[in-house]
């Protein structure tokens, strides 16, 4: 796992993501909702615009976790924002993203039909990561076991209270959600996992310095070959290594990249 800790992540991400299309215009990116990863889809977008960015023709998209029980088409669905934030304004036709089905009808077959459409794609290449206040990943919340796929799950009180911000109150905040599991998530080629602000910093210690364990679903990240962790100070403020971590960034030849 590489620790990075600077109030560039975004565009640290940014070129690490150009870099991949770049070097694979088909390459697979999964992708996070929330606040966390605003910075680095906002970045992607500014260079879109000004045409310095790759082509994402041939890209192709999974996203991390949809909402079951909302309607098709609502603004707050996964599918919806991920289409919104990013993926729009890169011009990557909408047909080439993708999210868990959550009808009603489909539900007991989603999970192993997503994950037989990320098989089929290749599996990913890159998958962007935040990190939930609880340790949570994706909706795997504390107490997820480290091998599991996709398939549905129940909300805790605090990821609803976390996401009640982005609906008028929390008991509109759906209670179940089809997530892409531990297991599904490691199967990924490259994790970038970005946090920031001081309400992450327990959590990041935990998932970084702390045991792998069900208790804290973000620290499988230490047993994946190819793990970035992008943090702002606040986010670091728990970290016993964070010195240790400058330093080695600060030495680290560029050609290296994330």
């Amino acid at each position: 796992m590489e620790v990075v800790i600077t109030d560039a992540a975004g565009a640290l991400a940014a070129d690490t993501i150009e870099a991949l299309v770049r070097a694979r215009p088909d390459a697979v990116l999964g992708l996070a909702t929330g606040s966390s990863p605003l910075p680095i889809y906002q970045e992607l977008i500014a260079r879109h615009r000004a045409g310095t960015g790759p082509s994402y023709d041939a890209v192709r998209c999974f996203t991390l976790d949809e909402y079951v029980g909302l309607p098709a088409g609502h603004p707050e669905s996964y599918r919806e924002t991920i289409l919104r934030e990013l993926t729009d304004d890169l011009g990557i036709a909408r047909e080439r993203v993708q999210s868990p089905d959550p009808t009603p009808d489909g539900l007991p077959t989603a999970g192993a039909r997503y994950e037989a459409a990320i098989e089929a794609a290749g599996g990913v290449d890159l998958q962007v990561l935040g990190i939930g206040s609880d340790g949570h990943l994706a909706f795997n919340e504390p107490g997820s076991s480290l091998a599991s796929a996709t398939r549905m799950k129940t909300l805790t009180a605090q990821t609803r209270e976390d996401n009640a911000r982005f609906f008028d109150s929390v008991d509109d905040v759906p209670h179940h959600v089809l997530t892409q599991g531990l297991g599904t998530i490691l199967r990924a080629g490259h994790l970038v996992m970005i946090a920031s602000g001081p309400g992450k910093a327990a959590a990041v210690a935990a998932a970084v310095e702390g045991p792998v364990s069900a208790t804290c679903p973000a620290s499988v990240l230490q047993l994946h070959p190819h793990a970035t962790v992008l943090l702002d100070d606040a986010a670091a403020s728990g970290l016993a290594r964070a010195d240790y971590y400058r330093e080695v960034f600060a030495a680290k030849p560029e050609w290296q990249g994330l």
